[in-house]
C-alpha cells in the first residue's frame, strides 16, 4: 500500500510540477498584456472548469500534463477582432521572452524551494567535490564472488587492520592520491599490488600506514555501465563518505544555492548526453545489464519514487522531484520546437532579422511563418516520442533498481 501511495503522490507532484510550469507562462502574459483563454490541467474532455475575467481555468480527464492557451502564439491563431492588439505575435520581443522564459523559471523556482525544504530537514547530499571519508567495517579478504554477488566466505583478520588502520580514522589519501570521494580511493586500492601506503587522520594527526594487498576478483563497473569480474587488489577495509552536509536555518539557503548549482551543472551534462544513451537503453530493452546513469521515463521515475515512499525515504523522495523540475526546466530551454526555447530562438532571428533589414534601408519583415517550420516540428516530435518510448520500454523490461 505504501509503494502505490507513493506512485501516486510522486505522479502528482509531476503533474503539479507542469501545471506550475504552466502557471509562470499564464501569469506572465496576463502581466504583459496578453490575452489568455484557457488553462487547464490535464487533457481530454472537461471535468470542471470556471472563467474569470477572459481566462478559462479547468481540470481535465486525463493527467497527463496541462496547458495555457495564449492568444496569437502564431499569425495563424483564429482571434476574436476585439482582442487582435492583445495577440503574442503582436508584442514586443521582450515581452514574448518573458513569457516564455517564465515557464522553465517556474521549475527552477521549485526546484530550488524544494531543495531549501531538503536542507532543512536532512540535509543535501554530497554531489560535487570532495567528501570526508572514513574507515569503516574490517573483515578477512574474501578471494572471489559467488554468482549471487555475496562475497566467498574467507578466515583470519583483515590486513588494514593488522597494519593499525581503525575504524572511525579519515582517510586521506591512497598511494599519495587524494581522491574526492570513497570510489576513487578504493579505484585506487584496487590498482594496487603489493602494498599500498594509506594516510589517515586520527586525533588530529596524520600518519601514513602500508597495507599488504591481496590480488581478488571481484565486480568492476565498465565505461558502459555494464559489470564484469575482474582481478583486483583488496586490503579487507570498507570506506564510507560522509554523503550528507547538514544546515541550521541561517545556513540552508547560502547552501542551497551552491548545491542548485552543482545539481543544475550535472543535469545539463545528463541532458547533453542524451543521445549518447540510446544504446544503452537498447542493450537494457534487448536483455542487456541497465546501466544506472540511463534515463528513466515519467513512469520510472514515479515506480522510484514509490520505492522511496514505501521505505520511507523521503528526502530521497524530495531529492528526484526536485532534480526533474531543474531537468524540465533545462530541457524546454532547448532551442527546439515545439520547446519553449525553440519559440525564444525564432524571437531572436526575428530581432536580428529585422535589424540586419534596418541596417540595409529595408522595412521590417513580419513574424516567421510557423506554417514553413512544421515539418521540422513534426521530425523534433517524432525523435521525442520514440525516445521516450524507448525509455517508457526500458522502465518496464528492465527497471533501475535504486533500493
Amino acid at each position: 500500500m505504501g509503494f502505490i501511495l507513493g506512485v501516486l503522490l510522486f505522479a502528482v507532484g509531476l503533474l503539479l510540477s507542469i501545471a506550475w510550469h504552466e502557471c509562470g507562462h499564464m501569469w506572465a502574459a496576463q502581466r504583459t498584456g496578453m490575452l489568455v483563454r484557457r488553462y487547464f490541467i490535464g487533457f481530454g474532455p472537461t471535468i470542471w472548469s470556471t472563467k474569470r475575467g477572459d481566462t478559462e481555468y479547468g481540470l481535465k480527464w486525463l493527467p497527463l500534463g496541462g496547458f495555457c492557451d495564449i492568444a496569437g502564439m502564431t499569425t495563424y491563431d483564429e482571434i476574436d477582432p476585439r482582442f487582435e492588439h492583445r495577440a503574442m505575435y503582436r508584442q514586443k520581443a521582450w515581452k514574448r521572452l518573458v513569457v516564455l522564459l517564465a515557464g522553465p523559471m517556474q521549475n527552477f523556482i521549485l526546484g530550488f524551494v524544494l531543495i531549501v525544504i531538503l536542507a532543512l530537514t536532512a540535509g543535501l547530499p554530497v554531489i560535487s567535490g570532495k567528501t570526508e571519508v572514513s574507515v569503516g567495517s574490517m573483515a578477512c579478504v574474501a578471494p572471489s564472488v559467488q554468482p549471487n554477488g555475496d562475497l566467498t566466505p574467507c578466515s583470519g583478520g583483515s590486513p588494514a587492520q593488522a597494519a593499525g588502520l581503525r575504524t572511525g580514522d579519515r582517510v586521506i589519501a591512497v598511494n599519495g592520491d587524494r581522491g574526492d570521494n570513497s570510489g576513487e580511493l578504493v579505484a585506487a586500492i584496487q590498482k594496487a599490488t603489493g602494498s599500498v601506503a594509506i594516510t589517515v587522520e586520527r586525533d588530529g594527526r596524520e600518519q601514513t600506514l602500508t597495507v599488504p594487498v591481496s590480488q581478488v576478483q571481484r565486480p568492476v563497473r565498465n565505461s558502459d555501465g555494464t559489470t564484469t569480474t575482474a582481478t583486483v587488489g583488496a586490503i579487507g577495509v570498507g570506506l564510507g563518505d560522509k554523503g550528507i552536509n547538514e544546515y541550521t536555518a541561517l545556513t540552508a539557503v547560502p547552501g542551497a544555492v551552491v548545491f542548485t548549482g552543482q545539481l543544475v551543472a550535472r543535469t545539463w551534462d545528463a541532458l547533453l548526453s542524451l543521445p549518447q544513451k540510446v544504446g544503452a537503453l537498447w542493450t537494457s530493452v534487448t536483455g542487456g545489464e541497465r546501466a544506472a546513469d540511463t534515463p528513466v521515463s515519467v513512469y520510472g521515475a514515479s515506480v522510484i519514487g514509490g520505492q522511496a515512499a514505501e521505505r520511507g525515504s523521503w528526502s530521497f523522495f524530495i531529492f528526484l522531484l526536485a532534480s526533474i523540475n531543474f531537468f524540465l526546466g533545462l530541457f524546454n530551454l532547448v532551442p527546439l520546437l515545439p520547446l519553449d526555447g525553440g519559440h525564444m530562438a525564432l524571437i531572436g532571428y526575428e530581432k536580428g532579422r529585422n535589424a540586419v533589414r534596418r541596417r540595409l534601408g529595408k522595412a521590417a519583415k513580419g513574424p516567421v511563418d510557423y506554417l514553413k517550420l512544421m515539418p521540422a516540428t513534426y521530425a523534433v516530435l517524432a525523435v521525442m516520442g520514440c525516445y521516450m518510448v524507448l525509455t517508457l520500454s526500458a522502465d518496464i523490461i528492465n527497471p533501475i533498481k535504486v533500493f
